[in-house]
């Protein structure tokens, strides 16, 4: 399983030792979810900030743009020298064409579908994205408690991937724990995102490494 600790969660206080220990950690990627006050109610933080973090970190960056419009990011996205750039299909109007825009950017192009949009909404495009992340709360709060039906999203975007032929990673965020992630790997799932099981807690690299012995 891999593992990407979402930096919503993490002491902002102490960021420096925060990165201290997920750069030691066995986390994959680092999850960071931008926020605007318009696409979602909060608004979480802003380019300076993932600036300083993007230098910190060692690892790959998986940015989530939880925004209007977010193919006006694409320029600051490969400034950070990020892998993913996570795009919302609910915010986008033209799906194929910021895709073709992400990836001839540089980036690894993913799609993020909200938890009452269909999976059968991404059978046009999935072909063309190198992961989908299914929301398993509503975007724009932390701590929030995982969806249930989330499973059998994970269930039919497999499927989906597979009569595609599509290499898409399939990514779940929001209520991740032990409990929800063995379920979430059993349904097909291959990237946990979790933000205060893993920052939260007293030992978070072993959280992380618990996570990412999930099978």
């Amino acid at each position: 399983m891999l593992v990407a600790p979402s930096l919503l969660s993490a002491d902002f206080g102490n960021l420096e030792r925060e990165m201290q220990w997920f750069n030691e950690s066995q986390a994959d990627y680092l999850h960071l979810d931008v926020m605007d006050g318009v696409f979602v109610p909060n608004i979480s933080f802003g380019y300076p900030v993932l600036k300083h973090v993007a230098r910190l970190c060692k690892k790959p960056l998986d940015v989530h743009l939880m925004i209007e419009e977010p193919q006006k990011m694409i320029p600051q996205v490969v400034a950070l020298g990020a892998h993913f750039m996570n795009v919302h299909y609910e915010a986008l109007t033209h799906h194929h064409r910021v895709i073709q825009q992400i990836r001839e950017a540089g980036l690894h192009p993913a799609i993020t579908i909200c938890p009452s949009t269909p999976v059968m909404f991404l059978q046009d495009i999935i072909q063309y994205v190198d992961m989908v992340l299914l929301m398993s709360v509503n975007p724009g709060f932390g701590g929030q408690q995982f969806i249930p039906h989330t499973l059998d999203k994970v269930v039919q975007l497999r499927r989906l991937i597979q009569e595609t032929d599509s290499k898409a990673l399939i990514e779940i965020d929001g209520g991740v724990n032990l409990q929800t992630g063995q379920k979430l790997a059993e349904a097909g799932a291959d990237v946990l995102v979790a933000g205060s099981f893993v920052f939260g807690a007293d030992d978070p690299a072993g959280n992380v490494q618990a996570l990412k012995a999930l099978s």
